[in-house]
């Protein structure tokens, strides 16, 4: 078996490459690909070399932890029927290609318990669990509280906002710098920072990747207040000590999301409590991928990219 596979063989040198897959094994599925995402944070640092060292980071690389697709084979162990619509975070099929992610490609092998189902109706949206997952892991901290300031109106920054309402939190504000993305708000406030006067936030969240931020936010935290760094920074991060020493300030890092934080921003969708609409804004076949991987990383107006892989054999 092979699958049509986005490859990173080093940074900005991108193309669609047939790789072949690795044998399913007894608690395997193998998924036929309907649509991936492209991450605008994570595969922006890859695809520009930017990504700091990781365990298994290293090129050549197949991209992608947002894949959809429909299961076309189960082992007798996978508990994983055919014919069930699944999101996919990933998969390590690709032999010597390293699948660090490994999502973005026409056709996945994957233990049963990685391929998640989803209802019908989620269709492409359903790129959106990780980004969704990542939201609820960043908010729903034992013992922390609800954001009421996130930077940043991206696609997670606005799903933090909507889970803060949808687990009855008060109406956050955001801050985007960006006219591009300053629309889209239902039920919260969107500003530039510089038209916030606020300097008692008690719990804020960065989604922005700015390295160079924390000043700024710490000048605007109430005593006691927390900042949470809910994006991925390629940079070192620093902070002046006296302001944040006077203000008593905690930060907190939300690493990668859970199997719980999928099964709650699940039931919150299913329960109708979470949106996940308005979200993706662009849509490419998998045959022009680098094109898109370039409007992905290029365009502020690009929230989300979705490449749809249906018609790739």
């Amino acid at each position: 078996m092979d699958a049509l596979a986005v490859l990173l063989k080093a940074p900005e040198t991108l193309a669609l490459s047939r790789l072949p897959l690795a044998e399913p094994g007894e608690a395997d599925v193998v998924v036929e690909v309907e649509w991936s995402g492209i991450s605008t944070g994570t595969e922006r640092l890859l695809y520009t070399g930017r990504m700091p060292p990781f365990p298994g980071m290293g090129y050549p690389l197949v991209p992608g932890y947002e894949s959809v697709g429909r299961i076309v084979a189960a082992g007798p162990r996978a508990d994983r029927p055919v014919g069930a619509r699944v999101f996919v975070p990933g998969a390590r099929c690709f032999g010597e290609v390293r699948g660090l992610f490994g999502g973005a490609a026409s056709r996945l092998v994957v233990p049963g318990a990685k391929a998640r189902p989803i209802g019908e109706a989620m269709g492409e949206r359903g790129v959106l669990l990780a980004l969704a997952a990542t939201a609820h892991h960043a908010v729903a901290a034992p013992g922390a509280a609800l954001p009421d300031l996130i930077v940043g109106h991206g696609v997670l920054g606005r799903l933090i906002a909507r889970l803060v309402l949808a687990l009855g939190g008060a109406p956050p504000t955001v801050w985007e710098t960006n006219p591009a993305r300053a629309s889209g708000a239902k039920g919260y406030s969107v500003i530039d920072p510089i038209n916030d006067e606020r300097r008692d936030y008690t719990a804020i969240h960065d989604v922005s990747g700015d390295a160079t931020i924390l000043d700024a936010l710490v000048a605007r935290l109430a005593p006691g207040g927390e900042i949470v760094l809910a994006g991925f920074y390629a940079d070192r991060l620093s902070f002046a000590f006296p302001p944040a020493f006077m203000r008593e300030a905690r930060l907190r890092i939300a690493a990668e999301w859970r199997e719980a934080d999928l099964d709650a921003v699940v039931a919150l969708i299913e329960a109708g409590r979470l949106s996940l609409d308005g979200l993706i804004t662009h849509h490419q076949p998998a045959t022009a991928a680098a094109e898109a991987y370039r409007t992905a990383f290029g365009d502020p107006a690009c929230l989300k990219m979705v490449l749809d892989w249906r018609a790739c054999a």
